[in-house]
């Protein structure tokens, strides 16, 4: 099956989209009807179109797609209820894997909020230069406290892989309602964003 793309600048969260959901429910295995809401990530700052940057080799960025616990290999997003049980939001799911829209929306911010050249895994022709590599925790919702939580565990490999460097960033933000897709879609995309910010201030350049 081929993977569905969609501009992440072109779409707000939360978002229905019927055709997609109807391509993607043969895909996912629902087994039944397709869910009303497909959401995606936008982010809150994006690079200027028509702005041309440089870097030598050694001096690009790339950054990859972090890797994610079983919980979060699905479209669907789950729902902490205790220490051992796991639920998901109904009638809710992603367009993509989270942590596919997670990594553009980090390479969208890191370009915008800094001066270096960002590409992504598929982009690079020789060497990548420094790596942001890590993994995605956790990307859903704690329903002990009714928040969205975000939490990246980051890893910055310079070029060569002389050094690594970790950092771990979490973000959590009120739902303000149930635990419904529309504002759930909306507190992650708040909370994945100021995750986004947080990792460009740390990258800086």
């Amino acid at each position: 099956m081929q993977t569905m793309s969609i501009s992440l600048r072109t779409l707000r969260t939360p978002l229905l989209v019927a055709a997609a959901a109807v391509t993607l429910s043969g895909c996912i295995g629902l087994g039944g009807k397709p869910p009303p809401f497909l959401l995606t990530l936008d982010a809150d700052t994006a690079p200027s179109a028509g702005a041309a940057r440089t870097a030598a080799e050694a001096a690009t960025l790339t950054i990859l797609i972090p890797t994610a616990p079983q919980k979060l290999r699905t479209p669907r997003i789950p729902v902490q209820q205790d220490d051992s049980s796991v639920t998901y939001v109904k009638d809710a799911q992603w367009v993509e894997a989270p942590n596919r829209l997670f990594q553009r929306l980090v390479s969208e911010t890191v370009a915008a909020r800094t001066s270096r050249v960002v590409l992504d895994e598929g982009q690079y022709l020789t060497a990548p230069g420094e790596q942001l590599a890590g993994q995605l925790m956790d990307f859903g919702v704690d329903a002990r406290t009714n928040e969205a939580v975000v939490v990246y565990q980051a890893m910055l490999v310079s070029a060569g892989g002389k050094s690594v460097t970790q950092r771990r960033f979490e973000v959590r933000e009120p739902i303000g309602g149930k635990v419904e897709a529309k504002p759930v879609g909306e507190a992650l995309t708040r909370a994945a964003n100021k995750v986004a910010v947080d990792v460009a201030g740390w990258l800086g350049g």
